[in-house]
C-alpha cells in the first residue's frame, strides 16, 4: 500500500465524518445562499477545524466564489482542498533535514513521543545519518526500555540514566557524545508533561535551556548545532490537544508539531487549527503504528485525503 493510500485510510473516519455532512448540506440544495455557508462553517467546526481557522476558510472561499462566480456549493467544494492547505503554517526548513542538528521530542503522555523518536532514529540511520539518541524520560521505566528496542532496531546508541536522573543533565550529555563520535542527528526523548501542571513545564523549560546552552558550544567541524523543539500531538484528543499546543508553544516556543494517531480519529481537523492559530508547521504526520506510518506532511496532500477530494 502506498503513503497516499495508508493516508487515505488513516484519515477515513475524519472523511466519512465530512462527507455525511455535506450531503446533508447538498439534499437542502447546493445554492450559494446564507444557508450553505452557515452549515459549511458548522461541518468545518464538527470536524475539530477550530474557529479561527474555519471562518479564515468560509471568508477565502467566498471572496473565490464572489471572484470567480462560481455557481453553486459543487464549485465550491472542489476549491476547499487548496483553501484548506492554504491554512498551514509553511515549513521552511524540515528539522530532520538539517545536519547537524538537535531535536527534543515533548508531549504529554500517551501522545506517541518514544515511538515517534524511534521511527524516526530508524529512518535517519537507514538514510546513513550518524544518530544519537537521549532517553531523557526518567520517570517511566517503560520508556526508558522502550527507546532501548528502537533504538537496537535502529543500531544506534543510547545515552540514558537510572530512574530518577535529571533529564537536563542527559541532554547536556547527547551533545558532549555527538562531540566525540561524530553524530548529526540527535534526538531527544522527554518525560510526558500535562501542560496544566505548572511545575512539571518548568522543569521541561529547563531541560530546553540547558540543552540550548550547550549546544551553543557545539565544536564539531565548523557547523552550528541547532536546537529544535517538537510537540507530539495525539490527532484523537481533538480541541484538548489545541490547547495543549497553546500551552506547550507559550512555556517552550515550539518549532514545529508532529500528529500522531491520525487514523483512529474522526478529528483530522486538529492539524488545521494547531497550525492556523498559534502559526506552527507540521512536521510529521501519524497513521498508523508502522515504520513506514510516519512521514513528513504535504498541506494539500492531506487537505485532499481529509475531505476525499482529489
Amino acid at each position: 500500500m502506498s503513503w497516499l493510500e495508508r493516508l487515505g485510510e488513516g484519515l477515513q473516519r475524519t472523511r466519512e465524518r465530512f462527507t455525511e455532512q455535506m450531503n446533508v448540506i447538498f439534499e437542502r440544495g447546493p445554492q450559494l445562499d446564507e444557508d450553505f455557508w452557515d452549515n459549511l462553517e458548522e461541518t468545518l467546526i464538527l470536524s475539530d477545524f477550530g474557529a479561527p481557522a474555519t471562518v479564515a476558510i468560509i471568508e477565502q472561499l467566498r471572496d473565490t466564489a464572489l471572484r470567480l462566480a462560481l455557481p453553486d456549493g459543487y464549485a465550491v467544494l472542489d476549491r476547499l482542498a487548496e483553501t484548506i492547505a492554504d491554512r498551514f503554517t509553511a515549513l521552511e526548513h524540515d528539522p530532520f533535514e538539517l545536519k547537524p542538528v538537535c531535536v527534543l521530542f515533548v508531549g504529554v503522555n500517551g501522545s506517541g513521543k518514544t515511538t515517534t523518536v524511534g521511527k524516526i532514529a530508524k529512518s535517519g540511520s537507514d538514510a546513513g545519518r550518524q544518530v544519537l539518541l537521549g532517553s531523557a524520560d526518567t520517570f517511566r521505566a517503560a520508556a526508558i526500555e522502550q527507546l532501548d528496542i528502537w533504538a537496537q532496531r535502529a543500531q544506534v546508541p543510547v545515552i540514558k540514566r537510572q530512574r530518577g536522573a535529571d533529564p537536563a543533565s542527559i541532554s547536556f550529555e547527547v551533545i558532549e557524545r555527538a562531540e566525540e563520535q561524530g553524530a548529526d542527528l540527535l534526538l531527544i526523548d522527554t518525560a510526558g508533561r500535562l501542560h496544566t501542571s505548572d511545575d512539571l513545564m518548568r522543569e521541561l523549560e529547563k531541560v530546553v535551556q540547558v540543552t540550548r546552552k550547550r549546544a551553543e558550544r557545539w565544536q564539531q567541524g565548523n557547523s552550528e548545532l541547532p536546537v529544535k523543539t517538537l510537540l507530539t500531538l495525539d490527532a484523537t484528543t481533538g480541541q484538548n490537544g489545541l490547547q495543549q499546543a497553546r500551552e506547550f508553544n507559550r512555556s517552550l516556543a515550539l518549532d514545529g508539531v508532529i500528529i500522531t494517531k491520525m487514523d483512529g480519529t474522526a478529528k483530522g481537523g486538529i492539524a488545521v487549527a494547531v497550525s492556523h492559530e498559534l502559526g506552527l508547521p507540521i512536521v510529521r504526520v501519524g497513521v498508523g503504528e508502522g515504520i513506514d506510518d510516519l512521514k513528513a506532511f504535504d498541506p494539500l496532500e492531506f487537505a485532499r485525503a481529509l475531505i476525499g477530494r482529489s
